[in-house]
């Protein structure tokens, strides 16, 4: 073999990629009824967006993204998460201009160094949605609504909606002051990585998933301790509307998430035996990231899922996932001669809409057959010498087992019929 694919990418081969076709055609069709509008943006960008956006003291920055310097000696990354990229197009795009707020949603490939593991990898791909110009805390409801309810459509089961508050620029300060307190007399104790983050950003600590970090930190302060009345609020309100639309949730004073843009409302989706995480999902508010990124002041929030952890999940869970279609109408020759009608008729039937194949190996009829059959062809067009010489064709419906003969002109209409 020339080479292999890189470690921590897949190949997505038939088989397999109709799953995620019918994850797509899901994830488009809950945006339209939620009134979020496809945004696609590249998979690199200029480093220093990442730096500022996703923010440098966060482990993405710090250890995982994968960043290169192009032929014109400027830094490139390519995209580590989705909703950086997201501010810098509104901007850039004048899309601030138009009526607000903004609802936006992606599908693609980003790009993280991390070690994979089940439902992980270092090229993956996310599902996600941004709202920029509000601060109404229904639209908090809504995106963690529109994620539970996209999970639901999929036959998801068994999941979990955690919640919390993770302050903004007022409350931070004494929290960070209190978390530094408590946790200096415990730096000992914790793993490498906190005890960098101890002077960086020590709120990361409580979020740490080492059984250490986790028992130096009971009892810390958490982000709830510490909010100032507008998050307090703020907060209030939106467990007030998770609860007029019977939405279950956890508060969970623990959670954090990973980018050092969130404010206020940060929230995550916990699934069962997936492996050794168990988030399929999670995002919050982000009301200081466009200004960051140079913007005027613009609220926002917004969510991602991990497509490779969700089909996972599905696969865990045993959902259903619509059957894979072979060709509605597969054509079958009997001698050279009928060759090519046999060609003919076949793009004759693809100009009306039809999806249609034929064998390309010189198989026997009988095996040309049972090849229709394995590709779940519903019809099969049989044209032998006879047949040929006559003008008809034979049509076969393989789940009736029945067989009619017609003109070959005819052929078109009868399959419309259908």
């Amino acid at each position: 073999m020339l080479t292999t694919r890189p470690r921590g990418t897949s190949d997505i081969i038939p088989g397999e990629v109709e799953v995620w076709q019918y994850l797509e055609r899901e994830i488009r069709r809950i945006c339209r009824e939620y009134g979020y509008s496809e945004i696609r943006t590249p998979i690199f960008e200029h480093t220093e967006l990442f730096l500022r956006g996703v923010g440098d003291t966060t482990d993405i920055v710090e250890k995982e993204m994968y960043t290169f310097i192009d032929r014109g000696e400027r830094s490139i990354t390519l995209r580590p998460e989705g909703t950086a990229s997201a501010v810098r197009a509104y901007l850039e795009d004048k899309l601030y201009a138009g009526p607000h707020p903004v609802k936006l949603y992606y599908i693609g490939p980003m790009f993280r160094y991390d070690r994979p593991q089940a439902g992980r990898f270092r090229q993956f791909h996310q599902f996600g949605v941004e709202v920029f110009g509000s601060h109404d805390p229904s639209v908090d409801a809504e995106v963690m609504a529109m994620a539970m309810d996209f999970y639901s459509r999929l036959g998801l089961k068994d999941l979990a909606l955690h919640i919390n508050s993770v302050g903004c620029p007022t409350c931070r300060p004494a929290l960070r002051q209190k978390l530094q307190e408590f946790f200096r007399p415990r730096l000992g104790d914790l793993c490498p990585n906190c005890r960098e983050r101890f002077e960086k950003n020590p709120l990361r600590i409580i979020d740490c998933k080492e059984g250490r970090c986790r028992e130096a930190g009971a009892g810390a302060p958490t982000t709830i301790d510490c909010l100032c009345s507008d998050c307090s609020s703020h907060f209030e309100a939106v467990k007030k509307h998770l609860d007029l639309i019977s939405l279950p949730y956890q508060v969970d004073s623990c959670l954090v998430r990973g980018l050092d843009y969130y404010t206020h409302t940060a929230f995550e989706i916990m699934a069962k035996d997936i492996g050794a995480q168990s988030s399929i999902g999670g995002g919050g508010r982000y009301n200081k990231l466009v200004e960051t990124c140079n913007g005027p002041p613009t609220p926002g929030i917004g969510y991602a899922l991990g497509m490779e952890r969700i089909i996972l999940a599905m696969k865990n869970q045993r959902c259903p996932v619509p059957g894979i279609s072979g060709p509605d109408v597969f054509v079958v020759t009997a001698g050279k001669a009928a060759a090519s009608e046999a060609f003919r008729l076949l793009f004759k039937i693809r100009g009306a809409g039809i999806s249609a194949d034929k064998d390309y190996q010189d198989r026997s009829l009988k095996a040309q057959m049972k090849y229709a059959g394995k590709n779940g062809a519903k019809f099969v067009v049989i044209i032998g010498d006879e047949e040929l010489a006559q003008g008809t064709v034979l049509i076969r419906d393989m789940s009736a087992k029945e067989q009619v003969g017609i003109s070959s002109d005819q052929v078109v209409g009868y399959l419309l019929d259908q």
